[in-house]
């Protein structure tokens, strides 16, 4: 399980208590192949202010964030567009072999390669960012464990 699924099961448990809330993967925003030079984080980002203000619209203050942020400029750019009086960073983690098979399984395409290259290197990018306020590891708990366990430690709801 990863970021997507904990962010699911997250919603899950918030939608549960009747706490409101968004919960967006902010990745799949940015899945596109365009036709100018307009990098595709810049449009992921800017489909995540959307969002972020139609839900603000209905009056939506809490948001559920699934992305790897690689640097500070990242997570002060989601911070700015979620315009959260409080943001807390969990970063779910699990030992390189056990994420491989995940992104493995999880993406059967033509890109699997490249994405299962990337595990490694992008786990050593977030060891030198250190953003996250809280870590959670992945192995040996339920989905729902996991999820639960954040909300409590992100102080969303009481344990």
């Amino acid at each position: 399980m990863g970021k997507t699924s904990v962010l699911g099961e997250a919603s899950d448990v918030l939608t549960l208590q009747h706490i409101p809330h968004a919960a967006i993967d902010v990745d799949a925003l940015g899945l596109a192949c365009l036709p100018t030079a307009t990098g595709n984080d810049e449009v992921m980002y800017r489909n995540l202010r959307s969002a972020c203000n139609n839900y603000a619209s209905l009056g939506v203050t809490r948001f559920l964030l699934a992305r790897a942020l690689e640097n500070r400029a990242e997570l002060d750019l989601c911070r700015g567009i979620v315009s959260a009086a409080n943001t807390v960073v969990c970063r779910l983690t699990a030992d390189i072999e056990t994420m491989e098979q995940r992104v493995k399984m999880r993406e059967s395409g033509v890109l699997q390669r490249a994405y299962v290259a990337r595990v490694a290197e992008l786990n050593v990018i977030l060891d030198r960012a250190r953003l996250e306020d809280f870590s959670l590891t992945c192995e040996n708990h339920s989905l729902t464990e996991i999820a639960h366990e954040m909300l409590v430690r992100a102080g969303w709801i009481s344990n």
